[in-house]
């Protein structure tokens, strides 16, 4: 993941490969020569690069980190852990998965960067990894069909080929409020959390945001907060993750059935294991069954009870709103202050059900049980400005705090691409083609940026999905390309004007028909002022798209002009 480092607070640590480029020599004008720049040294960018070198392929990675891991390298805030389940929430690779044993069925962002650790040492990564720099700008040169890409620190890179894998929180959100600048504490947002953590213990905490991360930190930090206050301008309908450490004698049984669990995988529409249950209706049972059918799904914990549930929960208004009241009830049950149960949980949902992210919590609503854990409701009392000592809100109220962590998000799926001065054929500016809205062809490549293709991006599965089970075809896809460019004596790749308008047309065809798409959402751009308002994500499931890109393949690159 690539991030920017600065004031906010990048972490320090060893530069890394950062002063060298590994085994690459530069040419006499001290531009290095390459098949394939990758950027960013996630799931994705690793993958790549694993698989283009056991192709023979000339790659390196860029990595603004000082480490692999992408997102799981910065998140080091309290509490910081992945919501999708063990084993799936890994590589499909026997290179790592049989050397390596988890501890939870949720692990947390420690075992995660220790996971990538381990696969280094598994694939010996980081000798093709240049760590600590950032890619700033790229151009491609018609006249060679290469991109010249540049860092920050000077380093230039000519490649055939420019394969962004930033994933989709690579560039944070701050909010525009007043004298933010001035609060003489320590603040953080959660993306730049300081490694050595910060010291919350009787210490007065502002959370602000109630996305995951905002969740996962004001979670953790209650437990030894002097006090804390939680700034919610939407309540999370967060579900029980129902966490429980695993053995090792559990995993090793389970080895032997890990090819076909990741197989299982790619049939699922998010790449969980399980989907919404197409052909089981909410009113086609009894009042009684369907809260049995919920206590189920809600026991089972994860994302069963949002998305292994009713077939129409997502379409139907009524239908959504049965689920709803269910997990209102849940949550109330469990905060003792009926006027904070009703800022946390409200009578009249805020938007429907799962229309924006759900999160999982393990203990999130006992702690408002404490005396010293506050929520204020920004939608009905907003901040007004941010002083020295704390955060003033519209009803004149000093919020006085010694720390505020900024769950504030990020300008998710298209930020991280249009942060990079990404320059086409005609000059054209990335960003400036996607001001007014994003096009792509197969949410990997877009018309007029030859030999540019990207994963986790916009208009593919990405954000709607387990993020390994879409990157591993998206990269295999990749791969494939490149090989077949490489075998044919092909030079340039670019998407033709007509197919990235009909995939634009499809994955916001696919949306409408959903309730997420009339929400306000960062899947739909909407937390981020001035951006273009849409589907950010491909729609119709992992199975429909992972078919859909071998058919282009398979028929001749159809959708590309490939010379």
């Amino acid at each position: 993941m690539q991030r920017d480092i600065g004031e906010s607070g990048g972490h320090d640590g060893i530069n890394g490969a950062a002063n060298g480029v590994n085994g690459s020599t530069p040419d006499s004008s001290g531009i290095i020569q390459l098949d394939v720049l990758v950027v960013g040294a996630g799931f994705a960018g690793c993958y790549l690069l694993y698989q283009l070198r056991r192709r023979n392929f000339n790659v390196k990675v860029v990595e603004a980190g000082t480490g692999l891991g992408g997102v799981w390298h910065w998140s080091t805030y309290p509490g910081a852990r992945v919501d999708t389940t063990y084993p799936i929430y890994a590589y499909s690779l026997p290179e790592v998965y049989t050397t390596w044993t988890w501890t939870e069925k949720f692990p947390s962002s420690a075992e995660l960067r220790a996971y990538f650790e381990h696969v280094d040492k598994q694939l010996q990564l980081k000798k093709d990894v240049i760590l600590n720099t950032k890619v700033t700008a790229a151009e491609f040169n018609n006249d060679t069909n290469k991109w010249s890409i540049h860092c920050n620190d000077g380093k230039i890179f000519q490649a055939s080929f420019f394969v962004p894998a930033l994933g989709f929180a690579a560039k944070r959100y701050f909010p525009d409020w007043e004298g933010l600048n001035t609060f003489k504490g320590v603040m953080h947002h959660s993306s730049f959390w300081p490694e050595e953590g910060v010291d919350v213990r009787n210490k007065r905490i502002g959370v602000v945001g109630t996305g995951a991360t905002g969740i996962q930190l004001a979670q953790e930090c209650a437990k030894e907060a002097g006090e804390l206050t939680l700034f919610q301008r939407t309540p999370n309908m967060c579900c029980p993750m129902v966490q429980r450490p695993l053995t090792v004698e559990e995993q090793e049984q389970d080895k032997a059935n890990y090819p076909e669990i990741f197989k299982e995988r790619l049939t699922h529409d998010a790449g969980f294991l399980h989907s919404s249950r197409r052909n089981l209706l909410t009113f086609s049972h009894t009042p009684e069954q369907r809260d049995a059918f919920y206590e189920e799904l809600w026991r089972g914990g994860g994302f069963l009870f949002a998305g292994n549930s009713y077939g129409d929960m997502m379409t139907d208004d009524a239908a959504n709103l049965e689920a709803y009241k269910f997990w209102r009830k849940k949550v109330r049950a469990r905060i003792h202050d009926p006027e904070t149960a009703d800022i946390l949980a409200p009578e009249i949902p805020p938007h429907a059900f799962a229309g924006k992210r759900v999160s999982l919590e393990q203990d999130f609503y006992e702690q408002f049980n404490k005396p010293n854990i506050h929520v204020v409701d920004m939608k009905r009392n907003p901040v007004k400005r941010v002083v020295e000592n704390g955060i003033i809100t519209a009803d004149g109220k000093l919020h006085e705090l010694d720390v505020i962590a900024l769950a504030t998000g990020f300008d998710a799926v298209t930020g991280g691409l249009k942060d990079i001065q990404i320059r086409g054929l005609d000059g054209e500016l990335l960003a400036d083609k996607w001001s007014k809205g994003t096009w792509t062809y197969l949410g990997m490549a877009t018309a007029g940026y030859p030999n540019l293709l990207f994963t986790y991006g916009p208009q593919a599965p990405g954000a709607l999905s387990n993020g390994p089970s879409s990157i591993e075809p998206q990269s295999d896809w990749i791969v494939k390309v490149l090989e077949y460019m490489r075998d044919n004596s092909l030079k340039k790749i670019d998407v033709l004007k007509e197919a990235e308008d009909s995939w634009r047309e499809l994955v916001n065809a696919q949306s409408a028909r959903v309730l997420k798409h009339n929400i306000d959402s960062w899947w739909m751009g909407a937390n981020i002022p001035g951006k273009p308002r849409e589907a950010l994500n491909y729609g119709g499931g992992l199975p429909l798209y992972i078919k859909t890109i071998n058919d282009v393949f398979n028929n001749g690159l159809e959708g590309f002009k490939v010379q």
